[in-house]
């Protein structure tokens, strides 16, 4: 029989399962026991609704600056697959992943696996396999009920909780937190890096009686004008310097990453030299990321009120002379009309992207159209490319691509690719 190529696997997976999402752990633990139950020595799990993907990615530059072996695995992708499956700093190859894909598959029998499933299995499997010191899971959705969950980790993070995903995980913050605080394990270091979470989220930690440490009470951050410091309730106190991830948020994500490495202590002991290494040097793609300076071209995934109000904040903080547009495109379960909220009157005109030629799930320019604020001013385009090309015919100071990942991904490929001159 022929071997499936990467390509064919991810497109078997979407068939396998009749739903995209099917939240639960019992079909995704029985297959991962019968497998042997693979697991890194060590693990840290990081939830949240924002901020997740940044925060693993400190964590991951700390580790590696402190001489560790460290597994990343993050979602979604923006341009290939294999970003979801780092080990040791490089991307998982095709080949791995396939060979991690049969061994599931001949694990699983008749049982239903989604896509996000199989993901997360092969990112156990091969961590297991890669003789690593430790592994770092993203949540998928929620916490509790996601796939990632399966493992007891060692630690775990609460980035953020705010609205998004509500028909999943409840419709306001306080049944969302409890989702995000199903990952804390009892005994175990559980991170709050927002300074303002539900009472519910809180409630459900100390139920479950996780070791949790919250910012702005058992950790603190202060800054200065050339540098940060971190400060714990036991005395310890670390001089850092400034991310080069640039959202407001970062400072908080950063602290939660040393907050969870602090409370592990010599089970995974860095120096504060490897911290202040791996704050200076953690990059994670799409996260206001440059791609151009005339006019000046930022991409964002700010897909959700939340992230779109760091995204404001970070406008305010780097105004630029001359108007500044917007492509956007969104999935169709998200609050468009909260982002819109979040940006205000920092975007002097809208360019709408509909993401149907990218996902089913995209929303269309004419439906993203109808929450717009009723002054705001704004065009409509089929997809990606066309709202990109205006945006550029209008010559802005500053265009910000944001929204879905999927729009981000679009906009990365046409700037890298041989269009790049003349987007």
């Amino acid at each position: 029989m022929t071997k499936r190529t990467l390509d064919e696997w991810l497109d078997y997976q979407l068939r396998v399962h009749p739903r995209e999402i099917d939240l639960g752990l019992d079909r995704v633990r029985e297959v991962w026991q019968r497998m042997g139950a693979p697991n890194a020595p060590r693990s840290v799990i990081v939830g949240g609704t924002n901020g997740k993907g940044s925060t693993v990615a400190f964590l991951e530059a700390m580790l590696k600056a402190a001489g560790y072996r460290v597994g990343a695995y993050t979602s979604p992708h923006l341009l290939v697959y294999n970003e979801r499956v780092r080990i040791d700093g490089a991307d998982a190859s095709d080949a791995e992943l396939c060979a991690a894909f049969e061994r599931i598959e001949q694990a699983r029998g008749e049982i239903e696996l989604t896509y996000f499933e199989f993901g997360t299995l092969a990112a156990l499997d091969l961590f297991a396999r890669a003789d690593l010191d430790v592994a770092l899971l993203e949540v998928g959705l929620g916490g509790r009920l996601d796939a990632t969950n399966v493992v007891d980790a060692d630690a775990a993070i609460v980035t953020t909780v705010d609205l998004d995903h509500q028909s999943w995980l409840g419709p306001d913050r306080d049944s969302i937190g409890v989702e995000k605080a199903g990952i804390a394990r009892a005994d175990r270091p559980l991170i709050v890096g927002e300074l303002d979470p539900p009472e519910a989220l809180l409630a459900t930690v100390r139920r479950i009686g996780a070791r949790m440490q919250r910012n702005g009470v058992d950790y603190h951050v202060h800054r200065d004008a050339q540098d940060w410091r971190w400060q714990h309730r036991d005395g310890t106190r670390l001089t850092l310097p400034y991310p080069a991830l640039d959202a407001p948020a970062q400072l908080s994500n950063a602290a939660a990453a040393i907050a969870v490495l602090h409370a592990l202590g010599e089970a995974l002991p860095c120096t504060e030299h490897a911290l202040a290494e791996g704050v200076r040097t953690a990059r994670v793609r799409g996260r206001l990321q440059r791609l151009a300076a005339s006019p000046e071209l930022i991409v964002d995934v700010a897909h959700n009120p939340q992230a779109a109000r760091e995204l404001a904040q970070w406008l305010d903080r780097h105004p630029v002379d001359g108007p500044v547009h917007a492509v956007f495109g969104a999935l169709d379960d998200k609050d468009v009309g909260g982002v819109y909220a979040a940006l205000g009157d920092r975007i002097a005109r809208w360019h709408l992207a509909s993401l149907s030629a990218e996902t089913p799930r995209g929303l269309s320019a004419q439906a993203a159209a109808l929450a717009l604020p009723d002054k705001a001013a704004y065009d409509a385009h089929d997809d990606v490319a066309g709202a990109l090309r205006a945006a550029h015919r209008a010559a802005p100071a500053r265009i910000v691509a944001f929204g879905s990942f999927f729009l981000v991904a679009a906009v990365l490929r046409r700037m890298n690719g041989p269009s790049a001159p003349n987007p």
